[in-house]
C-alpha cells in the first residue's frame, strides 16, 4: 500500500492541478488539506534532521548562578535549566504548547512563565516553585498578557493586559496573591521597568515602529507623567538608573538610527551615549550598580555586543565573538557576569556569559544539529542591486556548493518591519544542502535596520514600491550568470505572504511559483478582521481602511483583487488560530486561484496560530514544501 501511495503521489506531481479532479478536504492529525500529496520516504527521512536541528536560548540567571534556558527535546520550545556550563540540561516545563518567556522572581527560587494555547497569542501568566514542581495560574483566563517585569526586590510584578477584541491595554501590578490596575491606557502600552524603591514605572506607549512615548507612573497614586515630547520619535527599552534620578533607553530623536540615551528625570536633559554610531543600537542592559551598560549594535544585519562604562561612557572590554546574531543581554545581580545567546548562519543558538572581571567567555550550552556535520552549513554573501528609483537594495545570497545555474527561492520576511538577519536557519540550509537551490533574502525598502527614512518608504501608499525592489532583484537575477532566472520561487509569511502574493500578481511570468505562508490577501479584510489589540497598531503602517482614499488604495492593491492575473501555482499555508492575519485570509486567496483554474495547494493546522510552532507539523510543512519545490522547480528532471 505504501508503495502504491508513494506510486501515486509522483503521479500527482506531475499532473497540473487544474487538470485534476476537484480537490476534497483531508484530515491528516490536526492538518487540513487540499491539493498536498503524500510524502515519500526518501524526502521525510532526510528533512526529518533538519527539522530536529535545536537551539537554545538564554532566559535568566537562577539564584544559585545557574541559568535558565529555552530549548525544545519535545514537540514545543519549554524550560530547562543548566547548573554549570556544558552541563547537563534539566527540563523544568512540560507542556504540550510553547513556552512563550520566562524570568526568575529576584530574591526567590520561583519562576514566571507565560504560554499560549494552539498560537491563539492570549499569553497566560504562571508561577512555577521547582522546589515542589506546581504551577500557580495568576492571569485572567482568555486574555493576552506580556511585558512581564519584576521590582528590583521581586515583591512586586507588573505587566500589561488587554481583551483580545479590545485596542487598548491596561497595566497590572501584583503584590503576593493580589494584583490591581494602576494604569488604564490607550492603546498598546507596556511596563518597562521599576525604580528601585519600587514606588515608580516606566511606562511604554507604542504607536508604531516609527513613534512611541515613555512615561514615568507613580504606582501608588497611580498618576503617570509623560516624559518625552509629542513628536514622532521611536524609544526601545529603558532602565531607571539605580539613584532614580535618571532613565537609560534608546532614540532616534534626531537621527536616523536608535542611540543609548540618558534622560535627566527633573530637567529632561538628553544626553547621548552613543554619538559616532552608524548602525542602530539593538538592546542594552544596565548593571544592577549602574556602572555598566552592555548593548548591541545591529551593524547590517549582523551583531556587535559592546560595553561601557555608564560615567565616563569609555568602552570597557568585551567578548571577541564570530559573525552573528546576540540577543536576551542579561546581568547576573552582582553585575559581574552577561549572559546572552549568540547563533549565526551556521550554528544554532547557544547560551554564553561574559565575566567581566576575568575577561572571560564561557560557552553553557552546544545545541544539536540532527546530526548533520555543521561543516556542512553555507554562510551567506551579503549582495545589492539598484531599484527602479535608483535606490540601493540589499540581502543576503546563501549559494549551494554545487555546480550552477541554480534555480531561486526569494525569501521575503515580514513585519513589514522586520529584517531579515543572517541567523541559523535550517530551513534554508537544507534547500541549499539538500535541493541545490539558492537563496536570496532580500531587505526591501521599509525594512527596519537602515535608518528612519528608509523605513518609511513603504507606508501607506507606497505599499507597492517595495513590490518593485523585488521586480528589480529579477533584473539582478537575470544578469547574475550562475541563477537560474526561469525557475525563481517567491516565499514568505505574514507581511511577507503579502508580498510574495503581490509579486505575483506584478511579475507573474517572471515567477515560477509562489509560497504564502500566514499571508495577508486583502489589506481591507485583513484589517477589519484583525485582533481588537492590534488593529490601529497595523493602521499605522498600512492605512486606515475606514479613509475611502486609502480604501480605494487597498483595492487597487491587494493581490486577492488582482489574483486573476496569476497562472503559476501556489501553496497557501495557515494556522487556523492565526489572531494577527486571520485564516479568511488564506481561505480566500486559495478559492480564488481555484476558480481562476490555477494551482494551489492548501494546508492549515488547527492547533496552530501564527506560524507553526509544533514539530509534527512543521515536519509536515517542510515536506509538503519540498514537494511542491519539486514539482515547480523541476527538482526531479
Amino acid at each position: 500500500m505504501r508503495i502504491l501511495l508513494v506510486a501515486a503521489a509522483i503521479v500527482a506531481l506531475a499532473i497540473p492541478a487544474s487538470a485534476q479532479t476537484a480537490p476534497q478536504r483531508e484530515e491528516r492529525g490536526a492538518l487540513r488539506v487540499e491539493n498536498v500529496p503524500a510524502t515519500p520516504p526518501d524526502v521525510s527521512e532526510r528533512l526529518r534532521q533538519y527539522v530536529n536541528t535545536r537551539s537554545a536560548g538564554f532566559a535568566d540567571w537562577l539564584p544559585d548562578g545557574g541559568v535558565l534556558i529555552y530549548t525544545r527535546f519535545g514537540d514545543t520550545v519549554q524550560l530547562h535549566r543548566v547548573d554549570q556550563p556544558m552541563g547537563a540540561r534539566t527540563q523544568l516545563t512540560f507542556y504540550e504548547e510553547r513556552i512563550t518567556g520566562a524570568s526568575v522572581k529576584p530574591g526567590a527560587n520561583e519562576i514566571l512563565f507565560t504560554r499560549d494555547v494552539g498560537g491563539d497569542e492570549n499569553y497566560a501568566g504562571y508561577l512555577l516553585d521547582p522546589a515542589t514542581g506546581r504551577v500557580s495560574l495568576f492571569t485572567e483566563p482568555g486574555t493576552r498578557n506580556e511585558g512581564f517585569i519584576w521590582s528590583d526586590d521581586g515583591q512586586q510584578v507588573a505587566w500589561s493586559y488587554v481583551p483580545a477584541s479590545e485596542p487598548n491595554y491596561d497595566i497590572y501590578v501584583g503584590e503576593g496573591e493580589a494584583h490591581r490596575r494602576v494604569f488604564d491606557g490607550e492603546g498598546a502600552v507596556y511596563p518597562v521597568d521599576f525604580s528601585a524603591d519600587g514606588r515608580r514605572l516606566l511606562v511604554r506607549r507604542y504607536i508604531s515602529i516609527a513613534e512611541s512615548q515613555l512615561m514615568v507612573l507613580d504606582t501608588a497614586s497611580n498618576e503617570a507623567t509623560q516624559l518625552t515630547p509629542e513628536i514622532a520619535v521611536a524609544y526601545g527599552g529603558g532602565e531607571f538608573t539605580p539613584d532614580g534620578r535618571s532613565v537609560v533607553t534608546v532614540s532616534d530623536e534626531n537621527a536616523q538610527f536608535q542611540r543609548l540615551v540618558r534622560i535627566d528625570l527633573a530637567t529632561g536633559a538628553r544626553t547621548v551615549l552613543t554619538p559616532n554610531l552608524n548602525w542602530g543600537v539593538e538592546s542594552f542592559d544596565l548593571s544592577p550598580d549602574g556602572r555598566t551598560i552592555a548593548y548591541v549594535v545591529n551593524e547590517a544585519g549582523r551583531s556587535s555586543l559592546r560595553l561601557m562604562d555608564a560615567r565616563t561612557l569609555r568602552a570597557l572590554p568585551g567578548p571577541q565573538l564570530p559573525p552573528g546574531i546576540v540577543s536576551g543581554v542579561t546581568f547576573d545581580r552582582d553585575g559581574r557576569r552577561l549572559g546572552f545567546t549568540l547563533n549565526s548562519s551556521t550554528a544554532p543558538g547557544d547560551v554564553y556569559s561574559w565575566d567581566l572581571r576575568q575577561r572571560r567567555l564561557t560557552r553553557w550550552t552546544a545545541s544539536e544539529t540532527g546530526g548533520i556535520p555543521q561543516s556542512t552549513f553555507i554562510d551567506p554573501e551579503l549582495i545589492s542591486w539598484t531599484s527602479f528609483d535608483g535606490r540601493e537594495i540589499s540581502g543576503f545570497l546563501y549559494r549551494p556548493r554545487t555546480p550552477g545555474p541554480h534555480p531561486v527561492i526569494v525569501q521575503i520576511h515580514g513585519g513589514p518591519e522586520s529584517q531579515f538577519r543572517p541567523g541559523f536557519s535550517s530551513t534554508i540550509q537544507y534547500w541549499v544542502n539538500e535541493l541545490g537551490v539558492a537563496v536570496i533574502a532580500p531587505n526591501v525598502r521599509g525594512s527596519s535596520g537602515y535608518g528612519r527614512d528608509f523605513l518609511a518608504l513603504d507606508n501607506g501608499p507606497l505599499r507597492e514600491d517595495s513590490v518593485r525592489d523585488i521586480g528589480a532583484l529579477l533584473d539582478w537575477i537575470d544578469a547574475e550568470g550562475t541563477l537560474d532566472d526561469d525557475r525563481v520561487i517567491v516565499y514568505g509569511g505574514s507581511y511577507g505572504g503579502y508580498m510574495v502574493l503581490a509579486s505575483m500578481t506584478h511579475y507573474n511570468d517572471r515567477l515560477a511559483g509562489a509560497v504564502d505562508i500566514v499571508g495577508i490577501s486583502n489589506f481591507a479584510t485583513f484589517l477589519e478582521n484583525t485582533s481588537g489589540y492590534r488593529r490601529d497598531l497595523r493602521r499605522a503602517e498600512y492605512g486606515d481602511e475606514r479613509d475611502p482614499e486609502m480604501r480605494a488604495v487597498f483595492d487597487r492593491i491587494s493581490p486577492l483583487n488582482n489574483i486573476g492575473r496569476v497562472n503559476k501555482p501556489i501553496f497557501v499555508i495557515h494556522g487556523y488560530n492565526d489572531p494577527r492575519v486571520p485564516v479568511s485570509e488564506a481561505e480566500q486567496v486559495y478559492a480564488a486561484v481555484r476558480r481562476n483554474g490555477g494551482e494551489a495547494w492548501l494546508m492549515i493546522a488547527m492547533n496552530e496560530g501564527h506560524g507553526f510552532a509544533r514539530r509534527e507539523n512543521q515536519e509536515a510543512q517542510r515536506e509538503a514544501e519540498t514537494l511542491f519545490f519539486r514539482r515547480v522547480l523541476g527538482l526531479d528532471q
